[in-house]
């Protein structure tokens, strides 16, 4: 088909820097649709010049950084696709426990993005501007060289710092739930992972049409195996067999990384140019390793009988039982001649699971089978939970896996509704501030006047976040503060309380206290609107409220004084991204609570020292 006939020739005119400009108003999906149309368009749509503006559309890093990511993937086009996955992962991420706060900021890392939990603290004597804020890893996507992502769980063990590796499921655009799961998977052709190199998903049923046995490294539900299949989701087990495949797969996945190639995870914030380039240098290094140890320069896990190699990141169901035998101490009294009979007997996978999980799970199979039959009693259904084996039955490998996804989530004055039992973190919705809206996002401070100092009483004062919502109640029109962390020694306030509410359609008239500010240049109010701060009332879950008022100081400050107690809890608008950048690493938890942390504590569970430089909790 010639360009005249295919209606191509003006684009094709084009000189490749206006066509690149051109397609800034296409979509990516659009980009690839237009290569399909003829030979030339699709080297035309294949230029880096076109993607790269693609890529620069979306808005995840400055184009300075992309130029630098190319070096490490094939194209523009694999960028683009590995951005495009990923981007609704960006953001803040939370969990209802410990009460202290956990807060998780997803933000881009190198050729990757990271999971950085803000840790509890005090501010030290420079305050937000200068004192370096604590933070530690609690994961990290990481793209290979054509564009797929790999993901990369943390964690500490045993005073050392490891990464467990895993598969990203794909990601829902408009997720709200990151939840840590364990897969089965068919194994096949060396047990690679497939991976969807395309922008254009198909429809479940054609998926369900094309894939067949063969298909590598599918997870089992993700694959339609027949028209009566039944699929057991992860969240149905009981939480001591989910608790349980985590624990077991962290610990046969985990490998360690050199200290040296695991100083830093995304460049820091530093104006020397020779520096930024040791880090570039040191970051490249650190992916290197972290993709041979993703594609098999580290260890590897045979399955028993198995001419074919497991996936580094995958557990044969063999070596899964052995290791769940050590764990829940099942039958570790077998002779040698039974392990060795049973080995003899040529059975299904099916069989094998069934036969080596019956004493280990006696406990767990035991109350599952009375909720069952007590189920059945009553309504003919069958229970709750389901049991492990029949999540396992149809794989032959586990392993862990990241799935970002879109659930039914309430929430009350912006702070989610969450179930409490899930390994999962749940995503804070951050409003862009606009016109009618100036104050929404996240805001940081302390109590206290001058903001972010320590008084000459008290060296250290505690950070709170701060996400600043609008709400129509009753005609009103409210900005509410909810609070998610803040960093004392003790938590007074529960995750998600409102510590201030004010109504933006009434002014206070009440005076602002300070005429200057801590270098006695002159206040400048903008505004002031009559609230309601958090205080003690009903206890630590229902807390009661006081008045108050809130003023706006320069467009940059926000100042909420208690009428009657005269507190001050004053506020800025925080860039994370800058703060974590030129922040201070501390170790993680151990790797399954350092996702989610599901005991409730109301201490600062996430730094087991005191740092009296910084002021940490």
């Amino acid at each position: 088909m010639s360009p005249d006939v295919c209606g191509s020739s003006l684009l094709l005119a084009l000189p490749d820097d206006v066509f690149a400009i051109v397609s800034r108003s296409l979509t990516p999906r659009d980009v690839c649709n237009l290569g399909l149309c003829c030979r030339n368009l699709y080297d035309l749509a294949a230029s880096d010049k076109v993607w790269l503006s693609q890529c620069d559309m979306l808005g995840v890093v400055p184009r300075r950084d992309l130029i630098e990511w190319r070096k490490g993937l094939c194209s523009y086009k694999a960028l683009c696709r590995f951005l495009v996955g990923i981007k609704p992962l960006l953001g803040i991420w939370v969990h209802q426990n410990p009460e202290l706060g956990n807060v998780v900021y997803v933000m881009p890392g190198f050729i990757s993005v990271v999971g950085c939990r803000i840790i509890p603290q005090e501010l030290g004597p420079l305050g937000l501007e200068e004192g370096p804020i604590l933070w530690s890893p609690v994961f990290e996507v990481v793209s290979d060289f054509e564009g797929s992502a790999a993901f990369f769980l943390h964690g500490r063990e045993k005073g050392s710092d490891y990464v467990y590796p895993g598969s990203l499921k794909k990601v829902d655009k408009t997720c709200n739930a990151l939840l840590l799961e364990v897969e089965p998977l068919q194994q096949s052709g060396g047990g690679k992972l497939f991976h969807s190199k395309s922008f254009i998903h198909p429809s479940e049923n054609e998926v369900s049409r094309k894939i067949c046995r063969s298909s590598s490294g599918v997870s089992r539900s993700e694959r339609v195996t027949g028209q009566h299949a039944t699929v057991v989701p992860f969240g149905r087990l009981a939480f001591v067999d989910r608790r349980k495949l985590l624990d077991t797969v962290t610990n046969q996945i985990r490998q360690m990384l050199p200290d040296a190639n695991d100083v830093i995870l995304f460049p820091r914030l530093r104006a020397e140019e020779a520096a930024l380039r040791e880090d570039m240098e040191l970051l490249y290094e650190r992916r290197s390793l972290l993709m041979q140890m993703y594609d098999g320069g580290g260890l590897t896990i045979w399955k028993a009988g198995s001419e074919l190699p497991f996936h580094p990141t995958h557990i044969g169901l063999s070596e899964f039982r052995q290791n769940l035998d050590l764990i829940s101490g099942g039958p570790a009294s077998q002779t040698a001649d039974e392990s060795r009979s049973r080995c003899t007997r040529r059975k299904t996978i099916a069989e094998y699971v069934r036969h080596s999980l019956k004493h280990i799970l006696k406990k767990s199979d035991s109350i599952n089978g009375k909720l069952d039959l007590l189920k059945k009693n009553s309504s003919g259904h069958g229970s709750k939970h389901a049991q492990l084996h029949e999540f396992l039955q149809p794989g032959d490998a586990i392993g862990l896996t990241l799935h970002a996804s879109t659930v039914k989530l309430s929430s009350y004055r912006a702070w989610p509704n969450m179930h409490e039992s899930r390994f999962a973190l749940y995503k804070l919705p951050v409003r862009a501030s606009e016109a009618g809206k100036e104050y929404a996002g996240l805001w940081g401070g302390t109590f206290g006047w001058p903001p972010g100092r320590p008084s000459d009483d008290k060296p250290g004062k505690a950070l709170f976040l701060l996400l600043l919502s609008y709400e129509e109640s009753q005609g009103q029109k409210l900005l509410i503060a909810t609070k998610i962390l803040e960093g004392t020694h003790y938590v007074l306030h529960p995750n998600g309380s409102a510590m201030f509410i004010v109504n933006i359609d009434e002014p206070s008239n009440d005076p602002f206290p300070w005429s200057t500010d801590v270098d006695c240049n002159p206040l400048d109010v903008k505004h002031a609107f009559a609230g309601e701060g958090i205080a003690n009332g009903y206890g630590f879950r229902y807390p009661g409220s006081k008045p108050g008022s809130l003023f706006v100081i320069q467009d940059k400050l926000l100042t909420f004084i208690w009428k009657e107690s005269r507190a001050v809890l004053t506020l800025q608008r925080l860039n994370l991204q800058e703060l974590l950048r030129k922040g201070e690493r501390i170790p993680a938890l151990p790797p399954v609570s350092n996702f989610a942390y599901l005991t409730r504590s109301y201490s600062n569970v996430f730094a087991g020292f005191s740092n009296a430089s910084n002021g940490q909790a």
